[in-house]
């Protein structure tokens, strides 16, 4: 009986709940950084009155697209939205997709 307590009390994992973040198969590490296009090339500029440059922008449900995803930095992002914005308002973009 004493022999079964030291196997179990070497145990260094015991009484510990499972890493469930480290090295799962399905899960993806290490994802590089996307950088901002804006930052990237400056003579790209963010105008509100060219609606194509706006469409990536923008989702196929008409949603803006978060940084997380678009790569932008957060000011380049907050002057994407006010252009998307303005464009919304006069009628180069749609507020909604209609099906």
């Amino acid at each position: 009986m004493s022999q079964r307590n030291i196997e179990i009390g070497e145990d260094k994992d015991f009484g510990r709940t499972p890493d469930l973040n480290a090295d799962a198969p399905g899960r993806r590490r290490g994802a590089r950084k996307r950088i901002c296009k804006f930052c990237a090339d400056k003579a790209t500029i963010i105008d509100y009155k060219d609606p194509q440059a706006l469409r990536y922008f923008v989702s196929e449900r008409g949603k803006v697209v978060p940084r997380r995803i678009s790569g932008n930095c957060a000011l380049h992002q907050r002057k994407v939205v006010l252009a998307i914005k303005r464009a919304r308002t006069i009628a180069l973009l749609p507020f909604t997709i209609t099906t």
